[in-house]
């Protein structure tokens, strides 16, 4: 869809922490402008890949901020203001668009929440008011909420609702929301290039934090329908990729990211950085692929 805002590849950027745990925005500025200057067009800030979850509201608002000014209207910006309380979550998208964000990310109401599809979308209704557009989040084994075809159908008729990032990495479920013909992000690494070409509209990718030049060039290929370029620019990336699904996603993202030069630190707590093992297994998923990512800096 030509109108779509969020095309191609937006980062799920990792937020780097130092050595006390706190969020280091010294590193987050170098980051960004080393990701800009791969080429990449879109962030997507307090991210899952960035531990949304182990932020504070306060630190999640903070990161949104100075994200959003570091970046400058230079990418796209979306931010993931997902909550517990309804109230809250329409509190930080207004934020989110005081601060220049061109979207917001946000999960269904989560933990002991409504399943139903009619609470779901009054959900999302009452978070549409506070003016940004809306992903709305499919991560079924984390959530516990399906986004099915009748209920996208239902949610893209809500003013302001864009699209859905689905993570459930199952792509025979995401191929039937694709055929909807409504807009559906990619969200599962190891899916990337089977879903661009089954026909989503843009991707929103966590590995993409320690390869991002190669990710940027997979995603330009798949935009010019050279597949065969694509594919074999997914040759490098697959093994990585398929490890990262496999578990330990997040603490493998910022190790991955650490021997590409692209480091944020160790995840914060309770997450523990990965054993020396994991680390040689990620080592050797990268191959050559790290070699060029590494020399771009």
């Amino acid at each position: 869809m030509t109108n779509f805002p969020f095309p191609g590849l937006n980062l799920a950027i990792t937020t780097p922490f130092d050595a006390e745990g706190r969020i280091d925005f010294l590193r987050l500025e170098e980051n960004i402008e080393r990701y800009l200057a791969a080429g990449v067009p879109g962030f997507v800030l307090s991210s899952g890949t960035g531990m949304h979850v182990y932020l504070s509201k306060e630190e999640s608002r903070q990161l949104v901020e100075r994200g959003a000014k570091i970046i400058n209207g230079r990418a796209k910006v979306i931010a993931q203001t997902s909550a517990l309380l309804t109230d809250e979550v329409v509190e930080r998208t207004r934020h989110a668009a005081g601060c220049g964000a061109d979207g917001v990310m946000v999960l269904p109401p989560f933990f002991e929440g409504p399943t139903d599809d009619q609470g779901i979308i009054d959900f999302y209704a009452e978070v549409a008011k506070a003016g940004l557009p809306i992903i709305g989040y499919n991560v079924p084994q984390a959530v516990g909420v399906a986004v099915t075809p009748s209920l996208l159908r239902e949610l893209c008729a809500i003013p302001g609702f864009c699209t859905v990032k689905d993570s459930s990495g199952d792509l025979g479920k995401q191929a039937s929301l694709i055929r909807t013909g409504l807009p559906v992000m990619n969200g599962a690494d190891h899916l990337v290039p089977y879903a661009l070409y089954a026909g989503c509209s843009g991707l929103i990718w966590g590995g993409a934090n320690f390869a991002p030049r190669t990710c940027v060039a997979l995603a330009a290929a798949a935009s010019a329908q050279k597949w065969e370029d694509a594919r074999e620019i997914w040759s490098a990336l697959e093994p990585v990729m398929s490890l990262l699904w496999e578990g330990d996603y997040v603490q493998s993202v910022y190790a991955a990211a650490e021997l590409t030069g692209y480091g944020a630190g160790s995840p914060r707590k309770p997450l523990r950085g990965l054993s020396g093992d994991r680390i040689e297994a990620l080592r050797a998923a990268l191959g050559d692929l790290a070699s060029p990512e590494a020399r771009s800096l």
